[in-house]
């Protein structure tokens, strides 16, 4: 499944792995990650041409005394935000597409819906437009994203070239600044 063709060209691939985000205006830079029940907003500010991308494991902590971390959408889709602006995006001119969210192991708790629906919920309450979406199903994906240019290409991954589902342990605790608005 394609949505965008990608530019030609060799560009410098950054992963994103769960619990990161990163933003770039760089012409030549490449996000690209593998998703199953995880999910990747990518945003991207067509006026300043910069774009970011997050990799999120679970949508929100099971309690609300529970520490929130890297691994939660809740901490991760503030820094994506946060990371745009201070790059010089404004959040009324966001554009997002969001990737992932499968159920991959169907025995296990619907993990990929759950991170699916906080993650279009996020953008609702933030004013943040959804251009696009890939969201569900039981296949996980590979999404390559260019900043500067919002080009994004998403591909289903053949089941027997997905890593192995482990089960999830409780994600070490982070530190560091997040600016919530």
């Amino acid at each position: 499944m394609y949505h965008r063709p990608l530019l030609p060209s060799h560009p410098q691939r950054r992963t994103v792995m769960q619990g990161q985000a990163f933003a770039s205006d760089g012409a030549d830079e490449e996000f690209t990650t593998v998703l199953g029940s995880c999910v990747s907003t990518c945003l991207y500010d067509p006026e300043v041409r910069v774009g970011g991308m997050n990799h999120f494991l679970l949508a929100e902590p099971p309690s609300p005394n529970a520490a929130i971390d890297v691994h939660y959408g809740v901490y991760l889709m503030e820094v994506l935000v946060n990371e745009m602006l201070a790059r010089g995006a404004r959040k009324h001119r966001l554009k997002a597409h969001l990737y992932g969210g499968a159920n991959v192991n169907r025995t296990m708790m619907k993990i990929g819906s759950i991170n699916a629906e906080f993650a279009r919920g996020f953008l609702i309450r933030e004013g943040i437009v959804l251009m696009r979406e890939d969201l569900g199903g039981t296949q996980a994906r590979r999404v390559d994203f260019r900043p500067a240019s919002g080009q994004v290409r998403c591909r289903v991954v053949e089941e027997r070239l997905a890593p192995p589902v482990q089960p999830t342990t409780r994600p070490q605790k982070a530190s560091g600044d997040v600016e919530l608005f």
